[in-house]
């Protein structure tokens, strides 16, 4: 990843919409969807990950995909100026999907999601016993509306 502070221009922001839509795009498709050269298109792409504008690419999966998976919410109060530290040891546990930094009483938010109602249990022990960790709150997904 570049250093350099890059600011995306419209084809780069309109290049980066169609990725999101469909990450599997080709070049091809790309730079007839944007009315663009193909080469135009790979010189936009290398720059935006050289930059670092651009992270990857990932894969997408419908909300209902693996719907025996045990999916929650959890809002973390931190003590004092451990928020680092938590942050660290809160990544190292792999159910964590993602972790968000709030405002209000709460000082994270972490998306969790575990094989079953065991594993997630483990989880929530897991992060209650982190030095630092102040309180938590948690709520289970129960459908997608």
């Amino acid at each position: 990843m570049g250093s350099a502070k890059y600011i995306p221009d419209d084809l780069d922001r309109r290049i980066i919409a169609h990725l999101r839509a469909d990450g599997r795009a080709s070049l091809s498709k790309l730079a007839d969807a944007l009315g663009v050269a193909r080469g135009t298109v790979q010189n936009r792409l290398d720059r935006l990950l050289e930059t670092g504008a651009l992270l990857g690419f990932t894969v997408r999966v419908r909300e209902d995909y693996d719907d025996r998976t045990v999916r929650a919410v959890m809002l973390i109060e931190v003590t004092g100026k451990s928020t680092t530290q938590v942050i660290l040891k809160l990544r190292g546990i792999t159910e964590i999907r993602s972790l968000h930094t709030t405002n209000g009483s709460w000082d994270l938010v972490a998306d969790i999601r575990a094989q079953n109602l065991s594993d997630f249990d483990r989880v929530l022990r897991e992060v209650r016993m982190i030095d630092g960790v102040e309180n938590s709150e948690t709520s289970l997904l129960l459908s997608t509306v």
